[in-house]
């Protein structure tokens, strides 16, 4: 029995994203739907890439990072980019950790402007 396939439609349904950014990761080649015409159709393998590329985003990685990941699967099987993997999650987990520091220091300095101002209004 042949594997489900979605219309454009339905995968923009399905993963709640717009035509636009749909066309955008077909454009930059993160997606390869099978095309019949002016159709396109979205097996499993375009599924399981299209969960993969927004739990990335979602991890706030790069398309380009995610694109190139997703290549390591292709040319190196699945021990390489698990290993690869490890390596951009711990880059990534690193970079999260550094905003996370960044914003704590941007709510303390607003934290005590706004309590200085504050006091000034009362006296």
């Amino acid at each position: 029995m042949a594997e489900p396939r979605l219309t454009f439609k339905e995968m923009c349904a399905k993963f709640d994203v717009t035509p636009r950014t749909l066309r955008y990761y077909e454009y930059i080649e993160l997606l390869q739907p099978d095309r019949e015409g002016r159709a396109r159709f979205y097996g499993p393998r375009e599924s399981a890439r299209m969960k993969l590329i927004l739990r990335g985003r979602k991890f706030g990685f790069q398309l380009e990072d995610i694109r190139q990941w997703l290549l390591i699967y292709e040319n190196e099987g699945t021990a390489a980019q698990m290993a690869a993997w490890v390596d951009l999650a711990d880059g990534q987990l690193q970079e999260l950790a550094d905003q996370r520091a960044q914003l704590d220091e941007a709510i303390d300095e607003l934290r005590d402007l706004r309590d200085s101002v504050a006091a000034e209004i009362e006296k």
